[in-house]
């Protein structure tokens, strides 16, 4: 339809300049032509005579008379005054009841019009690029505002829509920069694309309850806009709708809207809180990329999917909670979210994919996912760390990985370049390709198992790392380590803790620890050194029992 629109403005513009065509006669200064009794206002000129403008105050009457015939003036024609510049003020009779397209369109001089209430239609870009009209007052005779009726009429200051009007159309008021309030009457069921676009004086906006669609980009660059109240009405609200409107501070979605498409909310860095109803089912790409200001978001509760960039750069958001009903989290849907500490994820949600910057996903024993920048508490319900997990997150120190974890996936900390200290759990068996590689300023690796775990490749961690860092591995397990592919990399390997009767895990301590420990070794888990503590040859109770004599001793 856009293209449509353009293509008709400059098929226009060739028409009245090139070939000048149809009148049929001109009384005081007025060109009509006509079908049957009636007459319709048309431009100046004629067959190859140069087109002119009309100019000054123009009266139309209700009636003319030529050649002993009275004809009824019932429309004003296609571009009957499109150009005329020096046109500033026309009076329109009751007779007509049409205003054809781009009839006023490009009249820069022209102030005030009255339209009468016998008009029931305003054709596309009637008054388009008018800049000098500051008010216009819409009769409840007419039912629609066509395609770009009011574009870039950047003097107007106030318009009221009547109770008649049922759709806003495309580009209607695109460019109306001076309008500071609109209110839309409940009559109203569509809003068009771009309808209010770069509408930056607008401060408020009213929305009738009848309206059931806000197309896409119709608020777009409102700037000034600072609140908007959306009826129950409204099932969709069109990509990029309010797209750049950074002034705006609160919204309110009702739960009618089913979806929340791409760009929607895009850089409305002035918002604080978003509440996504109940009805929502996805967010689509980059909804609120950018909206800076945003520190708490509620996630409803039939939310599947939460698309690529969605929330990127929402820098002041430190939490968030996702529903169990999420299946699917694009990469980067929390991409550059500085501030976010950790996203918890509801129990019982499957396992899905994401990565990048600030969004860290890991699959647990329990399907919980929790994940974070600066986070360093992995839950010992925790099995793997996913691919890419925290990778980017630049203000991440530590990490501890507990001895549930059983696999580090690729790249899982790769590009924290403020990470200097890792503790490696005792049931890790592998460590994906970058895992802790790339710009990571690792000073210490401690492994808790006797085992070492597999590494895919000797690019699991960095050159730097493994000549400058310290590897703590068990004292009795650092030949293993030495020995051990890609291991024997680090050029400073040190033995840590005790292997003496009863400290199973090597800590150097005898106590709860390591009764928990021959607990999962009896269940089934990775046999440890120290398990068979009183030597027989086998662990089990009366291996418990022994510890329990030395920690009583």
């Amino acid at each position: 339809m856009k293209h449509l629109y353009k293509f008709s403005l400059l098929l226009l513009a060739f028409l009245l300049s090139a070939t000048a065509t149809a009148h049929d006669f001109e009384v005081d200064g007025i060109y009509y032509y006509i079908y049957g009794n009636e007459a319709t206002v048309t431009y100046l000129g004629a067959y190859g005579y140069q087109y002119e403008e009309y100019t000054g105050d123009v009266s139309i009457p209700a009636t003319v008379t030529y050649d002993g015939i009275t004809y009824f003036v019932i429309a004003i024609g296609e571009g009957a005054f499109s150009g005329c510049s020096g046109l500033t003020s026309v009076t329109i009779p009751n007779s007509v009841t049409s205003i054809g397209d781009f009839a006023f369109k490009d009249c820069s001089g022209l102030t005030s019009i009255t339209i009468p209430n016998s008009v029931t239609s305003i054709g596309n870009g009637a008054f388009g690029y008018c800049s000098s009209l500051t008010s216009v007052t819409i009769p409840n005779s007419v039912t629609s505002i066509g395609e770009g009726v009011f574009d870039y009429c950047s003097g107007l200051t106030s318009i009221d829509i009547p109770n008649s009007i049922t759709s806003i159309g495309n580009w209607a008021f695109r460019g109306c920069y001076r309008l500071t309030s609109i209110d839309i009457p409940n009559s109203v069921t569509s809003i068009g694309y771009e309808a209010f676009f770069d509408c930056t004086g607008i401060t408020s906006v009213t929305i009738g309850n009848s309206v059931t669609s806000i197309n896409g980009r119709a608020f777009y660059g409102c700037t000034g806009l600072s609140s908007i109240d959306i009826p129950n009405s409204v099932t969709a609200i069109g990509g990029e709708a309010f797209y750049g409107c950074t002034g705006l501070t609160s919204i309110t979605i009702p739960n009618s809207v089913k979806t929340i498409y791409g760009y929607t909310f895009y850089g409305c860095s002035g918002l604080t809180s978003i509440i996504i109803p109940n009805s929502v089912k996805t967010i689509w790409d980059e909804a609120f990329h950018g909206c800076s200001g945003l520190t708490s978001v509620t996630i409803g509760n039939s939310v599947t999917s939460i698309y690529g960039g969605a929330f990127y750069g929402c820098t002041s958001l430190t939490s968030i909670d996702i529903p169990n009903s999420v299946t699917l989290i694009v990469p980067e849907a929390f991409g550059n979210c500085s501030g976010l500490t950790s996203i918890v994820v509801a129990s019982g949600n499957p396992k899905y994919d994401s990565r990048g910057n600030c969004n860290a996903i890991i699959e647990t024993a329990t399907n919980t996912l929790v994940v974070g920048c600066k986070n360093t508490n992995i839950p010992n319900s925790v099995t793997t760390i996913g691919y890419s997990a925290f990778s980017g997150c630049t203000g991440l120190t530590s990490i501890t990985i507990p001895n549930s974890v059983t696999t580090i996936g690729r790249y899982a900390f790769g590009y924290c370049t403020g990470l200097a200290s890792v503790t490696i759990g005792n049931s890790v068996t592998s460590i994906g390709e970058g895992a802790f590689n790339y710009f990571n300023a690792l000073d210490t690796v401690k492994c808790l198992g006797t085992v070492p775990p597999v590494m895919v490749s000797r690019n699991c961690f960095s050159e730097a790392a493994y000549n400058n860092a310290t590897l703590l591995v068990p004292s009795n397990s650092i030949e293993a380590y030495q020995t051990t592919a890609h291991w024997y990399e680090f050029a400073h390997i040190e033995g840590w803790g005790s292997v003496g009767p009863g400290d199973v895990n090597g800590d150097g301590e005898v106590n709860i620890s390591d009764i928990s420990d021959i607990i999962d070794v009896i269940l089934g888990g990775n046999m440890l050194p120290g398990a068979d503590v009183n030597g027989d040859g086998e662990v089990n109770i009366t291996d418990i029992n022994a510890i329990i004599d030395i920690i009583l001793r």
